[in-house]
């Protein structure tokens, strides 16, 4: 069975945006406040607390820049936060959610047509190893069902 890691955005990212780097579109991240729960941080993988304060800016998941290089809107905590670790275990962002997108990536960076699909939770991760033993695909991108959000990567353990 393959093994499976999730994995959050590099602390590298993370560290450039809290200390002011521009976003994917070349904007300071937005500095806010929670006005309840959901908000997902990237870095650490779970939850920013109510009214905590956050950083919404738009991210590209991609090493550069190509036609399939999706960029949209992620929540980081407004403050340094530790990254996830527990890369085995399926992390608390995933787990409010009923379904999520799951992609496969080729060692290219382009999406390997017919991975896609809207995935029920308690899938997840079945899915995740089932795509990541096609030799064709390289990782795995976890995406927001409701607003396509990019939520974390999928890779081989």
């Amino acid at each position: 069975m393959t093994t499976i890691a999730f994995n959050a955005i590099p602390t590298s990212d993370a560290e450039a945006l809290w200390a002011g780097a521009p976003d994917a579109y070349g904007l300071s991240p937005e500095s806010r406040f929670t006005q309840g729960d959901g908000y997902p941080c990237r870095h650490c993988l779970d939850f920013i607390g109510v009214g905590a304060p956050y950083l919404t800016l738009a991210y590209r998941p991609f090493p550069s820049l190509q036609p399939y290089a999706e960029t949209g809107p992620i929540f980081l905590h407004g403050e340094p936060c530790p990254r996830y670790t527990a890369s085995e275990v399926m992390p608390p962002v995933l787990t409010k959610s009923p379904d999520f997108i799951l992609r496969g990536y080729g060692h290219d960076d382009r999406i390997i047509y017919g991975t896609g699909a809207v995935v029920l939770r308690e899938k997840v991760e079945d899915r995740a190893r089932e795509l990541l033993g096609n030799p064709e695909i390289a990782y795995v991108h976890v995406r927001s069902a409701r607003n396509n959000c990019y939520q974390c990567r999928i890779d081989q353990a």
